[in-house]
């Protein structure tokens, strides 16, 4: 019997492809990468919920500038680190891409995350720049802001609950592994396997 394999280290870290320095590195870039996603969400809800509801003009032009320049910052960047971030650790370890269904889950909530801040949030944020700068000095009605006053404060909050769910995902790694991914090479044995090994 090889070293480990009674203790459940088995065949988990056989399967591995990268080495554990590296993909403890991995871990730790994606891990960064998406918290920093998640708070720069968190970050633009908060100063469209001030723009919504002051009644100073001035802030709400400051709030609009400051998410339009922290969307052309940081979301393309942060969302393309994230992803292919996760996809390097799915490719690199036994989780594998789609042979767990929580992993296929957050791969495709991912992707479709990404691509919602690259296409409709940024221009949603550019939006909302452009009304402020349409009104330099004085004051601004909500006839002149349009729908944008809400758009801003809708996208980012259905952002940080689909990135609050993927956390979720990554903690609780529910609904176990998907059907057509039993029996093939690699998988991870079950207890009465390990124990007979």
């Amino acid at each position: 019997m090889p070293p480990g394999t009674a203790l459940g280290g088995s065949r988990r870290s056989a399967d591995r492809r990268l080495p554990p320095r590296a993909r403890k590195a991995l871990v730790v870039l994606h891990l960064v990468a998406s918290v920093s996603w998640l708070a720069l969400m968190l970050c633009l809800l908060t100063l469209a919920v001030t723009a919504l509801t002051t009644g100073d003009a001035d802030r709400l032009r400051a709030a609009y500038r400051a998410m339009g320049m922290l969307g052309d910052a940081l979301v393309l960047p942060l969302s393309l680190l994230t992803f292919l971030s996760g996809v390097a650790l799915g490719l690199g370890t036994s989780w594998g891409l789609f042979r767990y269904t929580w992993v296929s889950a957050k791969f495709w909530l991912t992707l479709a995350a990404m691509a919602a801040s690259v296409f409709v949030l940024t221009a949603r944020l550019h939006e909302a720049v452009r009304a402020a700068e349409a009104h330099p000095t004085g004051p601004i009605s909500a006839a002149d802001l349009g729908f944008v006053r809400y758009t801003t404060v809708i996208v980012p909050a259905v952002a940080l609950s689909l990135y609050l769910f993927n956390v979720i995902l990554s903690v609780y790694k529910p609904w176990g592994r998907r059907r057509r991914a039993v029996g093939r090479p690699g998988r991870i044995p079950g207890p009465k396997a390990r124990a007979g090994a």
